[in-house]
């Protein structure tokens, strides 16, 4: 459970710990909302945001929308004004069942304190049953010390796991058929199957059957990225030229530029593989719809293609084009990294702390050019073991995922390790977290890779040529952050490790020790070139190319 406390819901907090349930008080509702959904998404249950009334329950709507867009299961319980005083202008008053219906799968307050346990457990299992996604349940302020006699509760038991569905047998067939009958086949992986854990099943189907395979931000680590069928360093060319796209998890949107031509062929054939019928022939009507979960989907498909006894030949046209294009893009990202000049650019740095991390660690990323080029650079091996912005494109959640995944890792493997990769204003949203992470001895690795900027900044004597031009409002550029910020002092001030760093030897050597530490977090704070940007080839996936 994430929150923070306060009138009426302290007493809640406090009952919570004293039943088993770890809290994890943060220092905004927003980072408590994003911190419960990641554990939703790691977990496959959902985590708990516990918010006071009012402004309380509107930061932490963020979350909401968040998990709902991303489809992850997330419960928030919010207090509200007391039921004798609705409508006379109560504390913090607000009309927060109807307007969590907007972000939410379920929302309802509970008609009597008997009736919790049950209000409760249809929360839980809306939230994971289906499409996942956010729910919330109200708490009037005077049910919080009310009394109840224990016998006339209504207990219920805890939900099962979701059921699961398999596709029709006839849409299986017809979608093996068009993928043996393919000249030039993509698989394009999404989070819906990491959250599916059906990495086996899609490493099975991509092995047998020697399918090019392409992984969304958060599908990478399904199949590891350095899989030779992996052909991420090819994305838009694998996109536009394809003639049958397998969709396993993934949906046609922004992310996929919406399965229309000119990225994709305007005859391409898309199976599309997902548990909610409502998204079946969004933007683009697929040429096989399989309705189900993604694991036992695949199952299908492989028990189909095995009968064949098909597998797509290693010798094609199509490998040849998507090898030439992988080394063409690797060599020019190589090229960028090795450069040795000051201060450093994206591809130098990403090189320095992809030599240095451990495979199984958890990588959460936000920022922009930041997130995006270190998804090119950072290679992920294991499900689930990436974080982003996702389908909502959410600034501010980095530091919240990193909270959530330490917390899990704490239970499952305590020796695994969170790396938090933000852009400078990605770690202004949520920089005072830091405070929670020293609170709760969590020896997560925060680095910041600090261009001065949105996008990018100035250097320090642009700075101050433009400072002498007059009144900042009017003369400092929208985009423009302070230069040269000492974010990583933050960690100092509550008792964590912070290291300034402007060369790869800094860098390098501030890693090493933060990987060192075992029971603080650590702040990296990079400063590289303000102009630097991406490869030419690797531009940003809505508006540009990167053929």
């Amino acid at each position: 459970m994430f929150g923070i406390v306060g009138v009426p819901i302290i007493e809640v907090a406090v009952a919570a710990q004293a039943s088993g349930i770890k809290y994890v008080g943060m220092r905004n509702e927003q980072a408590a909302s994003y911190a419960a959904s990641a554990v939703g998404y790691l977990n496959g249950r959902p985590g708990v945001c516990l918010v006071v009334s009012g402004p309380g329950l509107v930061n932490a709507l963020a979350g909401m929308a968040n998990a709902n867009m991303n489809c992850w299961p997330l419960v928030v319980i919010g207090g509200s004004s007391d039921r004798n005083q609705e409508t006379m202008g109560a504390f913090q008053e607000f009309p927060q069942v109807e307007t969590c219906r907007l972000y939410s799968k379920f929302s309802a307050r509970p008609s009597s304190l008997e009736a919790i346990p049950a209000v409760i457990e249809k929360a839980v299992r809306s939230s994971i049953y289906g499409r996942p996604g956010a729910c919330y349940v109200d708490i009037p302020g005077d049910f919080v010390n009310l009394q109840v006699k224990k016998s006339s509760v209504k207990y219920v038991e805890c939900c099962p796991p979701p059921p699961i569905s398999m596709a029709e047998e006839s849409a299986v067939s017809r979608a093996a058929s068009f993928i043996a009958q393919a000249k030039k086949p993509l698989l394009i992986i999404g989070k819906g199957a990491a959250y599916a854990r059906a990495e086996n099943s899609i490493r099975k189907l991509v092995d047998q059957c020697g399918l090019p395979f392409l992984p969304t931000p958060m599908g990478k680590g399904v199949v590891p990225d350095n899989h030779p069928c992996c052909v991420a360093a090819a994305r838009s060319r694998a996109l536009q030229f394809a003639d049958v796209i397998v969709l396993l998890g993934a949906r046609l949107n922004w992310i996929l530029h919406f399965g229309l031509p000119p990225r994709f062929q305007p005859d391409v054939k898309i199976i599309q593989v997902d548990l909610c019928a409502e998204e079946l022939g969004n933007n683009v009507r697929p040429a096989a719809a399989l309705l189900g979960d993604i694991k036992a989907v695949t199952e299908q498909l492989l028990e189909h293609l095995n009968r064949k006894l098909w597998k797509y030949p290693s010798g094609t046209q199509w490998w040849t084009e998507l090898h030439a294009k992988m080394k063409s893009n690797e060599e020019t990202s190589k090229a960028l990294s090795l450069r040795k000049q000051l201060p450093m650019n994206y591809y130098a740095v990403f090189h320095h702390i992809r030599e240095l991390l451990p495979k199984d660690c958890i990588l959460v990323s936000e920022g922009a050019n930041t997130m995006d080029i270190g998804r090119t650079m950072l290679p992920n091996y294991y499900p689930c073991h990436r974080l982003d912005a996702g389908t909502f494109g959410t600034m501010g959640v980095g530091l919240g995922f990193a909270i959530a995944a330490s917390m899990v890792t704490k239970d499952r493997n305590p020796e695994q390790r969170v790396v938090c990769i933000e852009g400078d204003s990605a770690f202004g949203f949520s920089g005072m977290e830091v405070e929670t992470m020293c609170r709760y001895n969590l020896p997560i690795i925060v680095i910041i890779v600090n261009n001065n900027g949105i996008y990018g900044g100035l250097d320090a004597h642009a700075w101050k040529e433009i400072m002498e031009l007059g009144e900042p409002t009017t003369c400092v550029p929208p985009m423009s952050l302070l230069p040269n910020a000492h974010y990583e002092q933050i960690a100092s001030a509550f008792g964590g490790k912070g290291y300034f760093v402007q060369t790869p030897e800094e860098l390098q050597a501030a890693l090493k020790r933060s990987l060192a530490e075992k029971h603080i977090p650590s702040v990296i704070n990079i400063m590289i070139d303000p102009r630097s940007d991406r490869k030419e080839q690797d531009f940003h996936w809505l508006t540009r190319s990167n053929l």
